[in-house]
């Protein structure tokens, strides 16, 4: 016999315990032929008797001596494959990598670290712009965490839920369209737009909407980033269709407000920390991936935050 599988190991173990097939064979709940049987596998695998029969009971070889707390402690380790250590923050070195966009990444991130840091760790959080192509390839990325909009978590990932919210129009607090009493789609659609890049797909269901209508609006600003957008949007006649959350805290900080789309059927906005099923029971991964989102769910610029 070339190899040895992990029940002839542990009938190895009981047999040099109990020094007797037939306890041995109650022990493992075996026949006595069964265990026999093996026993005869055990010693031409060694090349030795490991036990020696005197009367009804069995002797231990020199060989079998030996190999019994060997064999002991390498079962005890592998029974301790199925048992995680006790996850202790102060112990871990590792780097992981979250991507979001940069809303998250300027209003909540800077938290998130700050949450991280108040107890002692050794953990470095990097991150990276969040691609929405990158879902249906999360496992073979360099990626950990996920902060994003989707309304079904896919296959193979799992999810904490973060909030929800709708879409609204972002414009500045002078916009000529604020002074209409009632806002119609033919209205808006005589401004252009900016559209966000990268992320979830925050607007796409406006341009479906519009085409089912068969219009069309201008996109005359694509860009990456929000703060770009905000920006353009406050010093310009441009419009953004942004999620509510993002709306509000934008209006907070720079000369911008927002206003709902006149549009019926407005879809509801989803949001997720997601990772690869890969992590699901690393107990590192999940110690921080609950600070994350703990903190944007507690964070006002989130998705929770929304009053």
């Amino acid at each position: 016999m070339e190899r040895l599988n992990l029940n002839l190991l542990r009938a190895l173990a009981v047999l040099l315990e109990q020094r007797n097939v037939t306890g041995a064979a109650k022990i493992l709940h075996l026949t006595q032929s069964a265990i026999s049987r093996q026993l005869a596998q055990l010693r031409e695998y060694f090349g030795d008797q490991l036990l020696v029969r005197e009367g009804n009971d069995y002797l231990l070889t020199a060989m079998a001596q030996q190999l019994k707390p060997r064999l002991q402690d390498l079962l005890n380790q592998i029974d301790n494959l199925r048992q995680q250590e006790a996850f202790d923050p102060s112990l871990c070195q590792r780097r992981f990598t979250f991507a979001c966009t940069d809303y998250v990444a300027n209003f909540i991130f800077p938290d998130i670290l700050s949450s991280l840091h108040q107890q002692p760790n050794q953990i470095d959080l990097i991150y990276k712009t969040w691609q929405s192509d990158w879902l249906d390839s999360l496992g073979s990325k360099p990626i950990d965490f996920v902060a994003t909009m989707i309304n079904q978590v896919p296959d193979n990932l799992y999810g904490i839920h973060l909030g929800r919210d709708e879409p609204a129009l972002l414009l500045h607090k002078d916009h000529p369209l604020l002074q209409k009493s009632d806002l119609s789609l033919e209205q808006l659609l005589a401004y252009p737009f900016v559209s966000i890049t990268i992320g979830g797909d925050k607007d796409s269901f406006f341009d479906i909407e519009l085409s089912r209508l068969h219009k069309q609006r201008r996109i005359a600003f694509e860009v990456p980033f929000y703060t770009s957008a905000f920006k353009v949007i406050a010093s310009t006649d441009m419009l953004l269709v942004a999620p509510k959350h993002i709306a509000l805290k934008a209006s907070e900080i720079y000369d911008l407000t927002h206003v709902s789309l006149p549009m019926d059927n407005i879809p509801e906005h989803n949001y997720y920390v997601l990772w690869h099923s890969i992590h699901q029971h690393d107990s590192a991964h999940r110690w921080l991936r609950e600070i994350i989102a703990d903190q944007i769910c507690r964070s006002i610029y989130s998705p929770r935050g929304i009053t």
